[in-house]
């Protein structure tokens, strides 16, 4: 059975906003329809608020509409996830998952990175049809679990990839585990396409960037962003992410239609952005990770 990224979108709509009750629920619809119209996979969470009733409602108004999906699954051990499947779908009334996001955390986590019982779970779920695929979520706090896991070589024939921040200003695996993928040539899912805003509203705008090392990651990728020549940020940050071969899709959130559209065209142009802009780029990103990331507090960033 072929992986479910072989037929992946190169753009995701990400759903946190549809889940955002100070926007009114009628415009979280249309973007909703918008998105289902378009045809893109979306991507969502029973911890996005109520953007699962919203769904709900969007699926249920145009069946033959709805896409395919990605859903955060986990979390702390293995007696968990089925009853976070169902949260998840239950809602939906749907009966499966095209990909499964493995948020691993706690026991779940050590039982992943040692080969464990998990696995026989996981597969036993796929055999279920309520997950087709799986990718494996990482953050810089995260990175070790699947690392070690994949360097014994346990995700093989179970993991479809490996999901995480990708963007200009933010790469959440770990320089370790970053490098661990590019050499197993690993699929990767970006997440968080434009870095939570423009860059230049990033970098001069007080209480834009929701934390300090965002403001001053925009500092420096600002003056790279103005010499690549690209037009809008959300194109230079599509192009970015599908810069990296191994990266299949780029998973962006938008609660507006102007922004929801704004990342349909760009996923018109897909091209790379020219090697010294990448270079400069990943450079930081390889000093941001060793003396920033790695030493965060979870959840700090």
């Amino acid at each position: 059975m072929s992986s479910p990224l072989s037929n992946i979108t190169p753009y995701i709509y990400g759903t946190t906003r549809l889940g955002d009750s100070s926007l009114p629920r009628e415009d979280r619809l249309k973007v909703a329809h918008a998105a289902m119209d378009a045809g893109v996979w979306f991507h969502t969470s029973h911890t996005y608020g109520d953007a699962l009733e919203v769904l709900a409602e969007a699926f249920a108004a145009e069946p033959a509409k709805i896409p395919p999906l990605i859903i955060k699954i986990g979390w702390d051990n293995i007696d968990q996830l089925r009853g976070v499947i169902e949260e998840n779908l239950k809602p939906l009334g749907l009966p499966g998952m095209q990909l499964g996001q493995l948020c691993l955390g706690g026991e779940l986590a050590e039982d992943f990175a040692n080969g464990g019982e998990c696995y026989k779970v996981f597969r036993q779920l796929k055999d279920e049809g309520l997950v087709q695929g799986y990718v494996v979520e990482a953050f810089p706090w995260t990175s070790d679990a699947p690392l070690r896991a994949l360097r014994a070589g346990y995700t093989e024939g179970i993991i479809d990839g490996f999901i995480f921040y990708l963007n200009p200003l933010q790469r959440f695996a770990s320089n370790a585990l970053w490098d661990e993928l590019l050499a197993r040539k690993q699929n990767i899912i970006a997440m968080r396409t434009v870095s939570g805003g423009p860059v230049h509203s990033l970098r001069d705008v007080p209480g834009f960037a929701w934390k300090d090392y965002l403001q001053k990651r925009a500092v420096e990728v600002a003056p790279i962003f103005e010499r690549s020549g690209v037009a809008t940020w959300t194109e230079f940050c599509v192009r970015f992410a599908h810069s990296f071969p191994l990266v299949k899709a780029t998973v962006g959130a938008s609660g507006k239609l102007d922004n929801l559209n704004a990342f349909l065209a760009a996923k018109e142009n897909l091209s790379p952005l020219p090697a010294d802009i990448m270079d400069e780029i990943t450079t930081l990103q390889r000093r941001w990770s060793d003396e920033f990331d790695i030493r965060a507090e979870p959840w700090t960033m």
